[in-house]
């Protein structure tokens, strides 16, 4: 595939170079600011063949090419337009509303990271599958029958597990950069907030002794903050900002030496004895309160979230859900694990049947190409190229989507099947689902795709009998 003469293409299309002021990407989609977007030949640009659909959101042009296509485009675009990549991040903080910009922020701080919080969800995905018990031997684990393998899981578990220990060094790298300081600073910020010497985050409530230091006569918890978002969110806005103040006031002599010493000394002690021990109790608090209320609510709290998921990732407000999914999953002991992967799993595999359903009643060779591609593409958990390529534009497979991930979600929901590890919300979601709720997780599934397709049929045979009426009359 020429990407250099995709790029060339958009460009031509979407207005030329002078037209484009930003342009970033995301999983699967480009993201262009432009000057005037009557300049866009949009009919262009849709019946390129790598492009799933178009839509504008948040003042954004965006372009679906699907995973994996879009960085290597986005590169190529880039190189006509090397400026355009810093300027994105600094105009969208200024686009849309106090919602729309804290969702985009955390989505940018997040979307980074992701293949590496993926990567240790899959490994503990397969380390789960070695050691559960009965799983392919009756009464005993892969790793109880085969004893040589067992040295192999432990290193899997280990691998899997890093992310989630040094998951605020991740953070606080991605934040701090956000914020506008240093990476390295960040990251060396996060890792002050799980170095050994510090009692493990994990280990608390377990009854062991909380070492303290006693600075002044104050008395500070040494505890770590392994598996925590909040705490390390608001700490690398602290440090960004007191680093860029320190760079205004220092003279440039003094700047690099004192400016990251002062930054990290100021930080760090407000980090162990204000912001991290309020944000640990408001962090722990949400995933508890989120959880309470799922539960509570039981497989009605379970439709009504399966119901909205698939218009709240329209909005991009999914991506605030990492945030909260990581602190469900850093406090399993108490939380059980995670209802969010589930059901964006349910939402995923109800779209791909919509989109599915479409492929088999559609005349069109157009949307029988994209439904192809953008079907097996939500199976697979990513459902972009689905909702804006094929159901938001004929709007019934979108309405069926929602009610086969609603009734999917509401079963998971009364099954209390819970993920302990992200993944792929889709098909290859079991990995991350505990062997023992398989089998619900696969009903769940069935249900969302079962009922998606046959309403997406349903609606669209209704669709055209409208249309054979109104043709007649």
């Amino acid at each position: 595939m020429n990407y250099e003469k995709i790029a060339k293409e958009i460009i031509i299309n979407i207005g030329g170079k002078e037209n484009i002021q930003q342009v970033g990407h995301c999983a699967t989609r480009l993201r262009f600011h432009l000057r005037d977007q009557s300049l866009v030949n949009e009919e262009a640009i849709t019946d390129m063949e790598v492009v799933k659909g178009v839509f504008l959101s948040n003042n954004q042009y965006q372009i679906i090419l699907g995973s994996g296509i879009v960085n290597l485009v986005c590169e190529e675009i880039q190189k006509v337009l090397p400026n355009a990549q810093n300027q994105i991040e600094e105009k969208q903080e200024t686009k849309g509303n106090l919602l729309q910009r804290g969702v985009t922020l955390l989505s940018e701080i997040f979307v980074p990271i992701i293949p590496a919080i993926v990567a240790g969800g899959l490994l503990m995905g397969i380390n789960n599958v070695l050691t559960a018990n009965g799983l392919f031997i009756s009464g005993k684990s892969l790793i109880e029958a085969y004893p040589q393998i067992a040295d192999i899981a432990s290193m899997i578990n280990l691998f899997a597990n890093a992310p989630f220990v040094f998951l605020p060094v991740l953070i606080a790298f991605s934040a701090t950069k956000k914020f506008g300081g240093n990476p390295y600073l960040g990251a060396a910020m996060g890792m002050i907030m799980v170095h050994p010497d510090l009692l493990n985050a994990y280990a608390l409530g377990t009854g062991v002794e909380v070492p303290t230091w006693n600075i002044f006569g104050l008395s500070i918890e040494a505890v770590g903050y392994q598996g925590t978002v909040l705490p390390v969110l608001a700490v690398s806005y602290i440090l960004a900002t007191i680093e860029k103040k320190l760079h205004k006031i220092t003279p440039h002599w003094l700047d690099n030496l004192t400016t990251p010493l002062l930054a990290t000394l100021i930080t760090g002690f407000l980090t162990f004895t204000v912001v991290g021990p309020l944000l640990r109790l408001a962090g722990d608090g949400l995933a508890s309160g989120i959880t309470w209320g799922y539960e509570t609510l039981g497989f009605v709290g379970g439709a009504i979230f399966g119901l909205l998921y698939a218009p709240i990732t329209l909005t991009g407000m999914h991506h605030s859900f990492i945030a909260i999914e990581t602190q469900l999953l850093a406090a399993m002991e108490t939380t059980g694990g995670s209802f969010i992967f589930p059901t964006a799993a349910m939402n995923n595999v109800a779209q791909g049947a919509a989109v599915l359903a479409v492929f088999w009643v559609t005349k069109d060779k157009k949307i029988k190409s994209i439904c192809s591609a953008a079907g097996i593409s939500a199976f697979l958990g990513i459902t972009e190229p689905a909702m804006f390529g094929v159901t938001l534009k004929l709007r019934y497979p979108f309405y069926a989507a929602m009610i086969g991930s609603a009734l999917g979600s509401a079963y998971i929901a009364a099954t209390k099947t819970l993920a302990v590890a992200l993944g792929a919300a889709g098909l290859p979601g079991f990995i991350s689902i505990p062997v023992d709720s398989w089998l619900n997780f696969g009903i769940g599934m069935v249900i969302s795709v079962i009922s998606a397709f046959c309403i997406t049929i349903l609606l669209c045979k209704r669709a055209s009998a409208k249309e054979n009426k109104k043709q007649i009359s």
